[in-house]
C-alpha cells in the first residue's frame, strides 16, 4: 500500500440510484458501497518497481468476512478515465458497486498508466494487467482489516473486453499460486480479445470491426506494443502521414477518448502505410511471440473452478469467433467452459458495450450463488 483515500459512501438507495444513472441493472443491490482509491507499489511490464491505483468497494453489510469479486475493465487510452478516477455511476465503476452492493468485497485495477498511475498504458499486455491486478488485490487485503472486516481466500473473477483477457490472466496466476493467501473461485470474462491473431486481426483487417473503432484499436496496439516489443523504429514505417506524427501523443494517457477518435481518419487504410498493413498481416518475430503471449490466456491452462465465457451477437468490437475460440482452446484440455449467450444488448447503439451490463447483471447472480454453495 502506498496511500488509501475514501471516495464516496453509498446507502442502499444511493447505489441502486447509481447504478440506473449508469445503465446497470440494480436488482441484487442489496447493501450500501463504500468506494476507496488504492495506490500500491507493483511493477511495470519490465518488471520494474512502480506504482498503480485501483477502485476497492466494499460493501456495508454485517459480514465480517468476505469474498472478493475482481473486475477488469475494458480499453481506456485517456488517464482519468480509469474505475478509481469515475464517479460511482461511471461505466467503468457500475460494475465494482454492482459486485459490493450484492455483499461482495470488489477490486478494479486501474492497469498501468491510467488513473494515478505513471507512465503509458501498455494495452493488451497480459503479464502487466495479471500483475497489476494481483497486487491490487493484495493491496486491499491489507487495508480491509483496518475497516473491521477482512477478506476469505475465495476470489472471484470477472472482466469486459480488454478486461477479459486481464481476467483469465489473473486467474491463471491465481490457481497456479501466485499468492497462498488467494484461492480462485469462479471465472466470467465477458466478450473478450482472446484470439487476437486468429480473430480479431482478420475482423480488423476484412471490415467486420468497422469505422473509428478499427483505427482506434489498431493504432492502439500497434503504439502500445511497439513500446514493449519494438515492431518498428519509426513510426512513419507503419503510419502514413499526418497520423505518424500524432499516433504515439493521442496514446501516451493525456489525449480524452473523443479528441483521440477525431484526431484519426476513417478507415485503416487511411491510417496504414503499405508497410503498416503487412505488419497487421504477416507480423513479424516479435509480434507473433506478442501474440501467443496474449492469445494464451485460454490456451495454456484447464482452470479447476467453475467458468463461464459470455458473449453478445454480433458484437461490433469483440467479434464472437474469439469466444469460440476459447471455448475451444479450454474443451481440450478438458475444461467445461459453457458459452453464456447474452443476446443483442444494447448500450449506446454498441452491443459490445450492451454485454458488459448484461453480463454484470447475470454474473452478479451466479457468484452469489457460487459463494452461498460453497
Amino acid at each position: 500500500m502506498v496511500s488509501a483515500v475514501h471516495l464516496s459512501g453509498l446507502d442502499p438507495a444511493s447505489a441502486r440510484a447509481a447504478l440506473g444513472h449508469a445503465g446497470f441493472d440494480s436488482a441484487a443491490a442489496v447493501y450500501g458501497v463504500d468506494l476507496y482509491r488504492l495506490e500500491y507499489r507493483t511493477i511495470d511490464a519490465a518488471g520494474r518497481p512502480t506504482t498503480a491505483s485501483g477502485l476497492l468497494a466494499l460493501p456495508r453489510s454485517r459480514a465480517r468476512a468476505l469474498w472478493t469479486v475482481s473486475f477488469a475493465h475494458g480499453t481506456e487510452s485517456y488517464r482519468p478515465d480509469a474505475p478509481s478516477s469515475l464517479e460511482p455511476s461511471g461505466f467503468l465503476s457500475a460494475p465494482a458497486v454492482t459486485y459490493a452492493a450484492a455483499g461482495f468485497a470488489t477490486v478494479a485495477p486501474d492497469y498501468l498508466g491510467l488513473g494515478q498511475g505513471p507512465g503509458a498504458h501498455p494495452w493488451m499486455d497480459v503479464p502487466s494487467e495479471t500483475t497489476a491486478s494481483l497486487d491490487l488485490l493484495r493491496a486491499a487485503r491489507s487495508f480491509v482489516p483496518g475497516t473491521g472486516r477482512r477478506l476469505e481466500r475465495k476470489v472471484l473473477v470477472t472482466g469486459f473486453s480488454q478486461g477479459a483477457s486481464a481476467a483469465l490472466g489473473l486467474a491463471r496466476a491465481v490457481q497456479a499460486g501466485a499468492d497462498r493467501r488467494f484461492e480462485l473461485a469462479g471465472v466470467a470474462p465477458i466478450s473478450g480479445a482472446y484470439e487476437f491473431q486468429r480473430a480479431e486481426l482478420p475482423a480488423l483487417l476484412d471490415g467486420r470491426i468497422t469505422g473509428k473503432t478499427a483505427v482506434a484499436y489498431t493504432a492502439y496496439l500497434l503504439v502500445a506494443w511497439n513500446r514493449l516489443h519494438h515492431l518498428y523504429r519509426s513510426p512513419g514505417e507503419v503510419f502514413r502521414a499526418p497520423y505518424a506524427d500524432r499516433v504515439d501523443a493521442l496514446f501516451d494517457g493525456s489525449t480524452p477518448g473523443l479528441k483521440m477518435l477525431a484526431a484519426l481518419p476513417d478507415s485503416i487504410s487511411q491510417l496504414l502505410t503499405s508497410r503498416g498493413l503487412a505488419l497487421l498481416k504477416q507480423p513479424n518475430q516479435q509480434f507473433r511471440q506478442a501474440l501467443q503471449v496474449a492469445d494464451s490466456v485460454c490456451a495454456d491452462w484447464a482452470t479447476q473452478s467453475p467458468i463461464r465465457l459470455y458473449q453478445a451477437a454480433g458484437d461490433e468490437q469483440a467479434v464472437t469467433d474469439n469466444t469460440a475460440g476459447c471455448h475451444s482452446a479450454f474443451a481440450a484440455r478438458q475444461v467445461n467452459a459453457p458459452v453464456v449467450e447474452l443476446g443483442t444488448p444494447d448500450y449506446h447503439g454498441s452491443r459490445h458495450l450492451g454485454s458488459a451490463v448484461a453480463g454484470t447483471a447475470d454474473i452478479v447472480r451466479w457468484f452469489t450463488q457460487v459463494s452461498r454453495a460453497a
